[in-house]
């Protein structure tokens, strides 16, 4: 990873806390019951599938047909998707920060993300600004690990692979990205972020 000359970062997990817990916490008086929706009615497949691309309104509206009793729990979701938003990871922020301050290396982000919820992360978060570009899966109507959706973003900006890393929280994003031949990091923690950028002498 020495002849590195561009970063690419996953966003959710990464560099943004994002929990919808953190709604649903004061929506459910009941841990198990919010287990229960998270497990069974809003599932993590069901919101990929607005991450792909689907329309919010038509998923909500099909879920709430499927689950009448759960209608007001389920308009929540994307009805105050904001709050689910728990603010910036700060100490990776930092570490872009480093890395922008530097100047050596192009900075791109790929996210798994719905394009109609994604404007309002460009709004709350002004170092989304600091990248030469974003591929948001819901715009590609692709979603990570597809490989499809990693090509898009090496042909888009012209990314040679064996000289970018793919930093990522999902283990299996991480093994998408290294089956289109980009170097890649599992993200479990920013201060290991932080020690393999400084074992690499990319920090």
């Amino acid at each position: 990873m020495k002849k590195l000359d561009t970063i690419i970062f996953d966003l959710g997990g990464v560099l943004i806390d994002w929990n919808p817990a953190y709604v649903f916490r004061e929506i459910f008086d009941d841990a198990e019951e919010m287990c229960y929706f998270f497990e069974h009615i809003c599932t993590h497949d069901w919101n990929i599938q607005q991450d792909a691309g689907r329309p919010l309104a038509e998923a909500t509206e099909e879920k709430v047909a499927e689950f009448p009793a759960y209608e007001a729990q389920i308009r929540a979701y994307y009805g105050r998707w904001r709050e689910m938003l728990g603010g910036a990871i700060t100490e990776t922020v930092d570490i872009l920060t480093a890395l922008r301050q530097q100047d050596k290396y192009r900075l791109l982000a790929l996210t798994n993300w719905s394009h109609e919820t994604f404007p309002t992360a460009l709004e709350l978060f002004d170092f989304l600004h600091w990248f030469e570009g974003i591929v948001v899966s819901g715009k590609e109507r692709l979603i990570k690990p597809d490989p499809r959706i990693y090509q898009v973003l090496l042909d888009r900006y012209n990314v040679t692979p064996q000289r970018a890393l793919f930093i990522d929280d999902n283990v299996k994003n991480v093994a998408g990205a290294e089956a289109v031949g980009l170097h890649a990091v599992h993200f479990q923690s920013p201060q290991q972020l932080h020690d393999i950028f400084l074992k690499y002498d990319i920090l």
